[in-house]
């Protein structure tokens, strides 16, 4: 049934014991749900991009079973991507559809990621971004690794290039668990493509205001969920990524990107824009698996680094011009 919202609130493995991992019953979940509830809510949320949003939405309900529920929130009043996520409001997977006519934009992604959480019942909750393509089966897995894994907190599929990876770097942080299962661990992951158990909610609540899914994350493995992508990669494609086949050369929604959207279909801009990805790559399989460095003072006392790197690199990109 469909609900319109009209106020929505390669490399080697290394085996060791995870000492500060949250444990649960086996066969239940921390609120005594059994592990048969293979329920998923799935949030996509699309702002003015129709023609990613269209590949992206067809794409996850085309891997959805009868257990997967996708919840829809259309941010901004562009009429070609209100008509899109109309046109695929019949489809049996699709659960519920949220407008919000202001565009909450990045640092309000909280909202539709609470709108879930907090009217949702399924066993697990999910995001998938409206432009990332989803691997076939991707769902299955991860829930098998959550069944057989009580401690899993929040498991991603990777949407990085193949080029991204770099063996001799994330080879200390993949870890083999029970089941076979393979993680390159990480204390977070990003905000697309993950699917996280239910049970998290009872340890740390909902987002806050402003709060970022990474720092969410931060924040589980804080209290012992053990997070990470799952290995060998379940790859989703990020279209956004100039180096996918189904990257746009041109605006897709006009103006309203802005000057940074314009940049980055420019040579330099493309060339710019893949750096920031690998950058990000890199940083995620080297990161330390110790959540305290990036949180309460000793996150406070790294920003001005990362406070000067970034005027650095802005300074650099003006004299380039």
């Amino acid at each position: 049934m469909i609900k319109t919202d009209p106020a929505a609130s390669g490399a080697g493995v290394a085996e060791r014991p995870d000492r500060h991992a949250r444990t649960a019953t086996p066969g239940t979940g921390l609120n005594g749900r059994p592990q048969t509830d293979r329920t998923v809510d799935i949030l996509m949320v699309t702002h003015n991009r129709p023609t990613f949003a269209k590949r992206a939405l067809a794409r996850l309900l085309e891997t959805c079973d009868d257990d997967m529920r996708v919840w829809l929130w259309l941010n901004g009043e562009n009429d070609e991507t209100l008509e899109l996520a109309r046109s695929f409001l019949d489809h049996p997977r699709v659960y519920r559809f949220h407008h919000s006519a202001e565009n909450t934009g990045h640092r309000g992604l909280w909202r539709p990621l609470n709108w879930v959480l907090a009217e949702g019942s399924g066993a697990y909750v999910s995001k998938v971004d409206d432009d990332c393509l989803m691997p076939e089966g991707w769902a299955d897995v991860l829930r098998k690794a959550h069944e057989d894994v009580p401690a899993f907190g929040v498991l991603g599929c990777w949407r990085f290039r193949p080029e991204d990876f770099r063996p001799t770097i994330a080879r200390q942080k993949i870890v083999e668990f029970a089941g076979g299962h393979r993680l390159l661990r990480n204390c977070w992951v990003e905000g697309s493509g993950f699917l996280m158990k239910r049970a998290c909610l009872e340890t740390r609540a909902r987002l806050r205001s402003g709060m970022g899914f990474s720092n969410y994350c931060l924040h589980l493995a804080a209290a012992g969920w053990v997070n990470g992508w799952y290995f060998p990669f379940l790859h989703q494609e990020h279209m956004h990524d100039p180096r996918s086949p189904f990257w746009l050369p041109l605006p897709d929604a006009g103006p309203s990107h802005g000057p940074k959207r314009t940049a980055a279909i420019s040579p330099r801009g493309q060339q710019e824009h893949v750096q920031l990805i690998r950058a990000r790559a890199f940083y995620a399989q080297r990161a330390s698996l110790d959540c305290r460095r990036y949180l309460g003072w000793r996150m406070q006392l790294r920003r001005p680094r990362f406070a000067v790197a970034r005027s650095l690199r802005r300074q650099r990109q003006r004299l380039r011009r």
